[in-house]
């Protein structure tokens, strides 16, 4: 085993999206055990989270992850994983095979950007292969408070439901941006590109919690 065993820390910086959803377009991502939580009619909450986790993480990598949606199983109410891609191969093994998320591989470029027409002076583009997943753009925090924050995770794994914690400490702070889903990525359907709101974790420390089974499937998932 090349990966270390849960809880995972990681350290580093992060950006997280805050979209609203037409539930419709998540419902084929989510298995029918979950219910969709409607947050406005006909609309869930998710989301992009990206991030660079470096030294004193358990590994070091990025990592793009797409909350499709809010869910409900039983009286738990977590977010639901759609996507998500990194760029270490340790990462996608124990991500699998730990958490039972369908991480796969894809290259990160975060870099000052050549400022587009909004004005937003930082990028971070992801590609696998020949194909963008995503681009976003966006001006660093001036600020931030120092904010801790916790939330459920659901996956599944076989024919189990699974369900985690994600705990995270990081000065936080509202920032400006701009989505890119280009034509072709696997999550272009969801119409991601209007974020609500974007935040900015910056001295960040997220741990995410060993899994626990908390039901079981009638057929196994796949994404």
């Amino acid at each position: 085993m090349a990966y270390p065993s849960a809880p995972w820390t990681l350290r580093g910086y992060a950006l997280q999206t805050v979209q609203l959803i037409d539930i419709e377009r998540v419902r084929p991502l989510i298995p029918k055990e979950f219910e969709i939580v409607s947050v406005f009619p006909g609309k869930t909450i998710g989301g992009v989270y990206l991030s660079n986790y470096g030294p004193g993480s358990v590994l070091e990598y990025s990592e793009l992850i797409v909350v499709a949606g809010l869910i409900r199983y039983t009286s738990r109410v977590g977010g639901w994983i759609s996507h998500i891609y990194v760029d270490n191969a340790d990462s996608v093994e124990g991500g699998r095979e730990i958490w039972g998320l369908p991480k796969q591989m894809a290259d990160f470029t975060w870099k000052d950007s050549d400022r587009t027409t909004s004005g937003y002076n930082k990028r971070v583009i992801v590609r696998q292969g020949e194909q963008t997943l995503c681009r976003l753009s966006y001006h660093p925090q001036n600020f931030g408070l120092p904010l801790p924050f916790s939330g459920d995770v659901f996956s599944t794994e076989l024919a189990s439901i699974l369900l985690f914690k994600g705990e995270l400490q990081a000065q936080v702070g509202l920032v400006s941006s701009e989505v890119q889903v280009p034509v072709g990525s696997p999550f272009a359907g969801l119409g991601l590109e209007q974020p609500w709101l974007t935040f900015h974790c910056d001295q960040l420390r997220l741990v995410a919690g060993t899994p626990e089974v908390v039901g079981r499937q009638e057929a196994a998932f796949s994404y």
